[in-house]
């Protein structure tokens, strides 16, 4: 059976090499590439990112990729987007100022507030390191598996997962978060999920055993389309 192509975007911020070794090992025949055509081409599409909000849309306008992102969003092909490419799902960030987002999902990516943990010890913005993702307390209409049948069905509840940011997702629509995680008085969406789309704010690639599982059920998905 031939192996799925998932095409990584390369627009020059991301951890590139990293969700390309994780794509491969869980059968996956990653390639990277910042030309519009391999995006059309693949059977699944990873827009990753790290750095700034407003720096990603320009690079992203200079070559070409907005509009090919946003069509392969719509096909119904699997589509995760990685910390800052969760991110620039958004309809606008308030990042150095307003800056307009993709607007795949309708809502805002706003920062993370300076807080404190339960000894009242001030904890830093970025948000580094290990933390866990739950699912949102308040939900209408859930499954007795909320994540059942998505990218994370095969992740417990409270596992721990590996986040570097200082931002965070806030979608209009609260039904589209499939996790949320706090870190201090913040709980933020750390997972969200609109029908093809699927997008996290921590790195799977960065996560071990628990992130790899994301992605082979990434491919699982993908052979099901």
């Amino acid at each position: 059976m031939t192996s799925k192509t998932a095409h990584i975007v390369d627009y020059g911020l991301g951890n590139l090499f990293s969700i390309k070794n994780a794509c491969l090992k869980v059968g996956l025949t990653p390639t990277i590439s910042s030309l519009p055509q391999d995006i059309e081409r693949a059977d699944i599409v990873i827009l990753p990112g790290v750095g700034a909000f407003g720096d990603a849309m320009t690079s992203l306008r200079l070559k070409g990729l907005i509009e090919p992102i946003r069509e392969v969003a719509q096909s119904g092909k699997p589509f995760m987007g990685i910390c800052l490419g969760m991110q620039l799902l958004m309809t606008s960030s308030e990042e150095f100022g307003y800056n307009q987002g993709l607007n795949i999902i309708p809502g805002i990516t706003s920062k993370l507030q300076t807080t404190y943990d339960n000894d009242n010890r001030p904890l830093k913005v970025p948000h580094i390191g290990w933390n866990r993702i739950n699912t949102p307390i308040l939900k209408e209409a859930l499954e007795d598996n909320k994540w059942k049948n998505t990218p994370l069905s095969n992740i417990k509840e409270g596992e721990y997962m590996y986040f570097v940011h200082s931002y965070y997702v806030i979608p209009e629509d609260p039904k589209v978060v499939l996790s949320n995680t706090t870190y201090g008085q913040n709980t933020f969406c750390s997972s969200l999920r609109m029908n093809n789309i699927f997008a996290v704010q921590f790195h799977p690639e960065r996560s071990g055993p628990s992130g790899l599982k994301l992605y082979a059920q990434l491919n699982a998905c993908s052979k099901e389309s």
